[in-house]
């Protein structure tokens, strides 16, 4: 095999990416992302540090395009609407992105700064959003904690085919997501 021409870093996380998507995590290996890209496995370590490093790249290209999917669906618009479009938009890119949408949901290593302003990125811009509310500093962390956990529950739960009945998705993530508006007010610090 010759190396692929125009073989780089990107190329790597996006096919890696695909990867993840089409077959999950545990199938994305420098062997099957080798053999994806018709190339040999050595010649990755070129462009990523091992295993762990490539997972670490898919994590913060994973958080970036998930930024970018909330920030859009958002924009222009504030309060509960921009919460249930940031909401949406998360659940969405979960159910478009399932290998790489696990990818983020590890807490970065200390001093792995790309990782850490990736998802500090995505933490600013929820505040952002939730600062309409009079939450307080904590209360805002508190509410954006537990918006997070109902969105990812959604969308694991959802991913993993644990919704049978036959309703409308859409309608239940709309309707918790108004549940959460309307009990943001005990996420209020004093």
């Amino acid at each position: 095999m010759s190396p692929r021409v125009g073989l780089d870093t990107r190329t790597l996380v996006l096919a890696a990416a695909e990867l993840a998507d089409e077959q999950g995590m545990g199938e994305v290996t420098l062997a099957s992302l080798a053999a994806k890209l018709g190339v040999r496995s050595p010649s990755l370590y070129n462009h990523v540090n091992g295993l762990a490093g490539l997972r670490t790249l898919l994590a913060v290209h994973g958080l970036e395009q998930l930024h970018t999917a909330m920030t859009k669906a958002s924009e222009g618009i504030a309060g509960d609407a921009a919460v249930h479009a940031m909401g949406q938009a998360y659940v969405n890119f979960a159910r478009q992105h399932p290998g790489l949408y696990e990818t983020t949901l590890q807490a970065p290593d200390q001093g792995n700064t790309a990782l850490e302003e990736a998802g500090e990125q995505i933490l600013s811009f929820i505040l952002h959003v939730l600062s309409g509310y009079g939450l307080g500093e904590e209360g805002e962390l508190h509410a954006v904690r537990g918006l997070r956990s109902i969105l990812h529950g959604f969308a694991a739960l959802e991913n993993k085919g644990g919704f049978g009945l036959p309703l409308d998705l859409g309608i239940s993530l709309s309707r918790l997501i108004d549940t959460f508006i309307a009990g943001i007010s005990c996420m209020k610090t004093v």
